[in-house]
């Protein structure tokens, strides 16, 4: 079992449901998928970008990324309907909990001047996002074979009701965020 998978089991599922109040443990809140997309809109001139960041991503979550097509066209964009401008990668079970351990654990201090995660990167839903500029952070990923940097965004999605309880699950998970001037 994944290390986070179980301290989920013996920690945060028994503090949440004491500091919430609910004796029903599927009412409490989890996480249920990881996202992870990279735009890839300068892949229209360049065919060899798209390959190379399908490989990176596969690399980074163990997983083969599904390419994301444009839904309409437009010309400001020079981009047509069907054209592939992105790739994405779901990640659920014991995939999702390892990822999110290499996350926190080895990526996220690898960032340079990292003060904490934005914790206004929730969405109203208790879901939270964040983006990386360049995948080099991640160790799997080899600095010196890199032809371009990449960003990318990654979506924690989960059953929490709002923003509080979805922060709460995040912190008890050990996601560093910053600590605002107005907090105390």
């Amino acid at each position: 079992m994944a290390r986070l998978a179980d301290q989920y089991k013996t920690q945060v599922l028994p503090s949440l449901q004491g500091e919430l109040n609910r004796k029903n443990r599927l009412s409490i809140p989890r996480l249920d998928k990881i996202v992870i997309s990279m735009g890839l809109g300068k892949a229209l001139e360049e065919k060899k970008r798209m390959e190379l960041a399908k490989k990176e991503l596969a690399v980074i979550a163990g997983q083969v990324p599904v390419a994301c097509r444009a839904r309409k066209s437009v010309s400001n964009f020079k981009v047509r309907k069907g054209y592939e401008i992105g790739i994405k990668v779901t990640l659920r079970g014991k995939r999702m909990f390892e990822f999110l351990d290499r996350l926190i654990s080895i990526t996220i201090p690898r960032i340079r001047d990292f003060r904490g995660l934005n914790p206004k990167g929730f969405d109203g839903r208790g879901n939270y996002s964040m983006g990386l500029t360049e995948q080099t952070v991640f160790p799997e990923v080899d600095p010196d074979k890199v032809e371009f940097q990449q960003g990318m965004n990654i979506t924690m999605v989960t059953t929490a009701g709002n923003d509080s309880e979805g922060r709460r699950l995040m912190t008890l998970l050990g996601v560093p965020f910053r600590k605002d001037e107005n907090e105390s």
